[in-house]
């Protein structure tokens, strides 16, 4: 106090200190830390400097995985479909397997026309194929020069064209060019090609109460299923196909909820191509979905880029080889997601790897005449080749 002036404002020594001398910059811009950094307890520091910053990498690492995780917070799931038994057994005549699905037999079989977008899945479509062969009467395939993503793409089943000599007589080829507009949703590009393939089908020469197998390539009914679809009379115009899930190859079972894969009674005008739920009827026990299965490594670095879902390549690492062939081998995830299911139970219970499976009873037929060409789809061979 001086000249009798009283302050009771209090003072901070250190910030005092600081002010009177002359210090260097550094000294000063420490001594100013300490200053701001007075008000705050240890715990306080802790949480802004250390724990907040974590949770914040954190969020950024495994974002999706939280999103995924509170999905049924968020989400509803889908109305239930309603299922169909499915019977069939080989020495049970066709009239009596119609009857005990509630249906009639035809005088003659329906036509049946298989129609696939096709991107690399070469092995996969020849097991189809063959599978299919003694029931389909057109196969009808359309390539495009570009991916759904819109990266360019080489026209591979036109080049490897030779090795489907078998159904060349019934197969009708289309080819249309991608627009390849930077940016834009890979969905919008995938429904563009779907439009081509619906007017490919009427080159096909597709008429009024043909069947139409609608799937992905990976997607692959029974011929026992088509088969029964096509004698028999009564049954519903669009039938959504249940097929067991399969990852990677036929040794990762995953479950029996694929559901994506339909047959239509073609009408024309109201049929159109496409790859969503279109029905509410499933037929249980159809075929085979058998997701990324392929031979190569370098063949799955190229779904991962192409298909409509490339958005899940988070980090430039999960396109490295040697990952891909440790998560294959694991039956892991190659995006590092948790499984995309709708309540807390079914997600814990899929956490983690597939197990593994060592059954290939009821498999195509093609695949097991030809194990050792295929032996990388059957149980105890995960190991790739580069490509």
């Amino acid at each position: 106090m001086s000249d009798g002036y009283y302050s009771s404002k209090k003072t901070d020594d250190i910030c005092q200190e600081v002010c009177a001398q002359h210090a260097t910059r550094a000294a000063l811009a420490m001594s100013r830390l300490r200053c701001i950094l007075r008000g705050y307890d240890v715990r306080t520091c802790i949480v802004m400097f250390l724990i907040l910053p974590l949770a914040l990498f954190g969020i950024y690492l495994h974002g999706q995985k939280v999103t995924y995780f509170l999905r049924p917070l968020w989400d509803s799931p889908p109305k239930p479909f309603c299922e169909i038994p499915h019977f069939y057994h080989e020495n049970v005549s066709m009239e009596t397997l119609c009857n005990l699905h509630g249906w009639k037999i035809r005088e003659s079989p329906r036509r049946v026309f298989d129609a696939v977008l096709f991107s690399n899945e070469v092995d996969i479509l020849t097991i189809r194929w063959n599978e299919l062969y003694p029931y389909v009467t057109e196969f009808v395939l359309l390539e495009s020069n570009s991916t759904f993503s819109g990266l360019p793409k080489p026209l591979i089943f036109a080049s490897n064209r030779h090795q489907f000599k078998f159904i060349e007589p019934r197969l009708t080829y289309g080819m249309v060019g991608g627009r390849f507009k930077k940016g834009e949703n890979p969905f919008v590009e995938e429904a563009y090609q779907r439009v081509a393939l619906d007017q490919l089908l009427r080159i096909a020469g597709i008429e009024d109460d043909d069947l139409l197998i609608m799937s992905d390539v990976d997607e692959i009914p029974s011929a026992h299923t088509i088969n029964l679809l096509r004698w028999c009379d009564d049954i519903p115009p669009v039938l959504h196909l249940q097929l067991r899930n399969f990852l990677y190859s036929f040794e990762y079972h995953i479950d029996n909820k694929s559901w994506r894969a339909s047959v239509h009674v073609y009408t024309s005008g109201k049929t159109r191509y496409a790859h969503f739920r279109q029905a509410d009827i499933l037929l249980s026990d159809a075929g085979w979905h058998c997701s990324f299965c392929f031979r190569y490594i370098s063949e799955f670095i190229f779904k991962m880029r192409a298909y409509s879902h490339n958005d899940r390549i988070r980090f430039s690492h999960f396109l490295n080889p040697k990952r891909i062939q440790d998560v294959i081998c694991e039956g892991a995830d190659l995006f590092d997601m948790l499984p995309e299911e709708y309540t807390f139970k079914e997600i814990i219970g899929k956490m983690g790897p597939i197990p593994r499976s060592y059954s290939a009873v009821y498999l195509p037929q093609y695949l097991l005449n030809n194990a050792e060409k295929y032996k990388y789809l059957l149980p105890g061979n995960c190991k790739r080749g580069s490509g």
